[in-house]
């Protein structure tokens, strides 16, 4: 029999990598030519590695992008269902970022002083995301520090909570994983001193018992999650999970995170408002600014209480939180303008609506080829996952990736004018995206599966 992944041929995928690897180097000399001058002063040609996540064989170099269309140095256009891995959420360069662009560009663009946005941007975000104290910060990866360095300073408690399969930015704490019943550090980490598996407990999402078995040790200063899954594939929450675990949070003084920077996709006021979920911190990044670097994170009264007792008992000194360009008046104004004209009900709308309509393409491309595959979706964003079911815990959903295979359908898309989100099958609509683009990433992905099952 020949050997086989995901119902797709290993001669199949290979075959169809190597065509899809020439077919790229082919169609984009220039950006071959820039990622070779650039690996003079940038390790693989690039300022941030992740960028040589792709899975191309060279990075893909990028002259402008507008709406839901992106256009490379080599004159290719995409039709953008990555958008900057979420930073450009709600479109490439919506109009209101470019009036708060070109206007505040004359008035100075950092002072680390308050602006009159500053009011306005506060009643903004508690009757959005219902929590009524915040803070601004540059990337939600410092919101979540901050957040977390909180959470041990007001409860006492050295150790926090993360799930299997997490992601929560470069926080050093969370990069920790489950093997065979014991806490790592996550694989491929570099540079670690301290032992992370001394202050950060794991347990597998959507396993309350376990959750509730570590918090009974009462050591834990705050569980940190998204609501679904989203970095390692998707994984829901499955009914009630979530509700247990701000019961169990509740039962043992123990602090709860909901890290929206990615399921910000499900709706205006994010999974916690749809699903009136009670965090003590909110957090969320990436595109709240409208692709401006800016996040949030927000937390109760009571919390805000506690802050002032744990400062008092800490003395004078330095926090340990905030850098200098947090909530710089750019990043405020153009906070402003997403929250007011940008992150609206009907954009959401849209969003939603195009999105459902992918999912349901994609699911019948998966039906009509008979692939042990399948779709989930949280809002805006939907995913194709290489696997019969969908999975309960980070465990489970590692089992689903496969990397060969999403190389292949990735560059098959991307040389036909299509981006997806390079780490998985995962896709985003905006504001900008149309029927007829999500028509056309539906058939092409019929396409993709047509050529790997050629053959077999």
């Amino acid at each position: 029999m020949t050997p086989s992944v995901a119902g797709i041929g290993t001669r199949q995928i290979e075959a169809c990598l190597a065509a899809e690897t020439a077919r790229f180097i082919d169609r984009n000399p220039r950006s071959r030519q820039l990622g070779q001058e650039a690996k003079a002063h940038f390790p693989d040609g690039v300022p941030m590695h992740w960028m040589t996540d792709w899975g191309t064989p060279f990075p893909l170099f990028v002259a402008r992008a507008s709406g839901a269309r992106l256009t490379d140095v080599d004159g290719n256009d995409y039709r953008d269902f990555c958008l900057g891995d979420t930073g450009s959420m709600f479109g490439h360069s919506p109009a209101p970022i470019m009036e708060v662009l070109a206007k505040q560009g004359g008035h100075g663009l950092t002072y680390m002083l308050p602006t009159e946005d500053v009011p306005a941007i506060g009643r903004l975000l508690a009757a959005r995301f219902g929590l009524p104290q915040w803070q601004v910060a540059a990337t939600a990866t410092d919101a979540n520090r901050f957040a977390l360095r909180w959470a041990r300073a007001i409860t006492g408690r050295p150790r926090i909570l993360v799930f299997n399969g997490c992601y929560h930015g470069t926080v050093d704490e969370t990069f920790v994983r489950l093997r065979d019943g014991k806490v790592i550090h996550r694989p491929g980490l570099l540079g670690q001193v301290a032992d992370l598996t001394q202050t950060a407990a794991v347990v597998e999402f959507n396993d309350l018992p376990a959750l509730e078995a570590a918090l009974a040790q009462g050591d834990v200063a705050c569980v940190i999650t998204e609501p679904a899954l989203t970095n390692i594939g998707m994984v829901l929450p499955a009914d009630g999970f979530l509700d247990g675990v701000q019961a169990a949070c509740k039962r043992t003084g123990t602090l709860l995170l909901i890290d929206e920077t990615h399921t910000i996709s499900t709706g205006p006021g994010g999974w916690t408002r749809k699903h009136d979920l009670s965090p003590d911190f909110f957090v969320v990044g990436k595109a709240i600014a409208g692709g401006v670097p800016c996040a949030v994170w927000g937390f109760t009264d009571e919390v805000a209480a506690a802050m002032k007792v744990a400062r008092a008992k800490a003395g004078p000194g330095h926090s340990g939180m905030g850098t200098t360009l947090s909530a710089n008046a750019l990043a405020l104004r153009a906070l402003r303008a997403n929250l007011e004209q940008v992150m609206t009900d009907a954009a959401y709308d849209h969003m939603l609506a195009m999105s459902a309509r992918l999912a349901g393409g994609i699911r019948a491309v998966i039906a009509g080829n008979s692939l042990p595959w399948h779709v989930s979706a949280v809002g805006a964003r939907a995913e194709f996952v290489c696997g019969p079911v969908p999975p309960r815990n980070g465990a489970e959903a590692a089992t689903s990736m496969h990397g060969d295979l999403e190389a292949a359908i990735h560059l098959y898309l991307m040389n036909r004018g299509f981006l997806i989100a390079p780490f998985h099958n995962m896709t985003l609509t905006c504001p900008a995206t149309t029927a007829e683009d999500v028509d056309a990433l539906v058939a092409c992905i019929a396409a993709a599966c047509g050529a790997l099952l050629a053959g077999a």
